[in-house]
């Protein structure tokens, strides 16, 4: 006899087990994780996913990207899928569950609905999104992006890291560089789990977070533009340090978000390339990669109008050239008042507490905006540490986030 649909709960044994079994897959210096998009460690994980796809029955495809796609067939199958996930890579200091909850949540829910020999009217699609974390190829979130529309494939499949490794040569190099079109095809839903990467849930002690909107963020990679001259030799007059300069604007960056951090603004320079980097002599290039962020799109376009200013000001101070050689965008993007509702009534059926919050991370989720009606849910982790090797949760944290996921699913599926 096969249970009801609203007394499914999922194996938490079953589910914890293979959380820790990806745990072991590229670990980090201390008790974390790094696991970059494309390397060994994350092959030797997708190897992993794709064999338990496999063993649930599911259909496994692979797009040119580098995404996995796992299908559990519908009743008609000819249906857009219902699709669930979110990302298998880490940023290189990293925990167990960021990205990684969605993604293994997902694949539980369906070996539960699996166990429960439940079949659904629609499909429901498994997805590992490929390059989440933008670690090691910029920018973040990039096969989604694509797959969405938001960038080119041959553009993406260009992007080199430090070393110079394309995109596209590593997912050929770890036997990823599937064969299946990035995107271009219906979804009918798109939900995704994600520990919420903040303390909010933590400090309240409530187990699920129902996102209803992100932090709109806007990012750019900046060069500056100086010239070379002995340590020694050139006055201070006429020099023209590049680094200098990337430091100026760094600092502009930094007082920006201290200015509306009242209002919940946040500001970020995260990486810095420098040339030639040596000892004795000046930089002639510095590349600034930085993002800046706020609860509403009136208050980070205010924020961007200041930075504006500030690139200026940081230039002539240092006698340098910069200019602005990417940009990005996200968080603008609305999730759906439908989906929102299927997860609010699956955490009330279940008797879950439940708050409305904003995220204030990019997620794959933004990105499928564009493509379908999509909805996100928040597990808390402790203290909201993430990208850190200190990033936890506890067992009990994680499972309400996963049923609730698995009953929306479920009601979306069979509509």
């Amino acid at each position: 006899m096969t249970r009801r649909p609203n007394e499914l709960r999922i194996n938490e044994q079953r589910f914890w087990a293979s959380m820790a079994r990806s745990g072991e897959i590229g670990r980090g210096r201390t008790t974390g994780m790094s696991r970059l998009a494309l390397g060994d460690a994350d092959k030797q994980m997708r190897d992993i996913f794709v064999g338990w796809c496999r063993e649930a029955g599911l259909e496994v495809s692979v797009d040119r990207m580098g995404s996995i796609f796992a299908r559990r067939k519908g009743r008609e199958d000819h249906l857009p899928p219902v699709m669930v996930g979110s990302h298998l890579d880490t940023q290189i200091a990293a925990g167990n569950y960021d990205g990684v909850l969605g993604v293994l949540g997902g694949l539980e829910l369906i070996r539960t609905l699996n166990d429960a020999g439940i079949e659904t009217r629609r499909p429901i699609e498994l997805v590992d999104w490929a390059n989440e974390e933008g670690a090691r190829f910029n920018p973040p979130m990039l096969a989604s992006g694509v797959f969405a529309g938001v960038s080119r494939l041959d553009w993406a499949l260009g992007r080199t890291d430090l070393q110079g490794n394309t995109y596209g040569g590593e997912l050929e190099r770890i036997g990823y560089a599937g064969p299946a079109p990035v995107g271009g095809r219906p979804v009918d839903a798109y939900f995704e789990l994600h520990i919420e990467q903040g303390p909010i849930l933590d400090d309240r002690k409530v187990p699920v977070g129902i996102v209803v909107g992100g932090y709109a963020t806007r990012g750019m990679r900046i060069k500056v533009h100086g010239e070379c001259a002995h340590a020694g030799g050139a006055a201070m007059d006429v020099r023209r340090n590049a680094l200098v300069g990337a430091a100026y604007l760094i600092v502009a960056l930094n007082e920006l978000g201290w200015r509306y951090h009242p209002e919940g603004g946040r500001s970020t320079a995260a990486q810095i390339e420098v040339w030639p980097n040596l000892t004795g002599i000046l930089p002639e290039y510095a590349l600034v990669t930085l993002d800046f962020r706020h609860p509403t799109v009136e208050g980070v376009e205010k924020m961007k109008a200041e930075f504006d200013d500030a690139i200026g000001e940081a230039a002539a101070r240092a006698r340098v050239r910069m200019e602005i050689a990417e940009t990005w965008r996200f968080g603008d993007e609305a999730f759906d008042p439908e989906c929102i509702g299927l997860i609010r009534s699956a955490a009330e059926d279940l008797k879950v507490p439940y708050i409305e919050m904003l995220s204030q991370a990019g997620h794959d989720a933004y990105n499928m905006t564009r493509v379908c009606p999509t909805a996100m849910i928040f597990a808390p982790c402790d203290k909201g540490i993430s990208h850190n090797e200190a990033e936890t949760m506890s067992p009990e944290d994680a499972y309400p986030g996963v049923n609730v996921l698995m009953h929306a699913v479920l009601a979306r599926a069979n509509r």
